[in-house]
């Protein structure tokens, strides 16, 4: 997985009744994209770093 500053993560809820959840990308800790990152997810607001799994992917900015 490569993303940019901006770009979205969508993390799929794994069990039944989870929510899918969308953080936005505001920093990168490595210059070519790979993970973590530094998200804000959009529900509430947290920042925090992210290194995402398999049910996780990048919508472009």
């Amino acid at each position: 997985m490569k993303a940019q500053v901006g770009d979205r993560i969508v993390v799929k809820g794994v069990h039944v009744g989870d929510a899918t959840r969308v953080a936005v990308v505001m920093a990168l800790r490595h210059p070519d994209g790979t993970p973590p990152y530094q998200v804000k997810w959009l529900d509430d607001g947290h920042e925090g770093l992210i290194f995402p799994g398999p049910e996780a992917h990048v919508e472009r900015a």
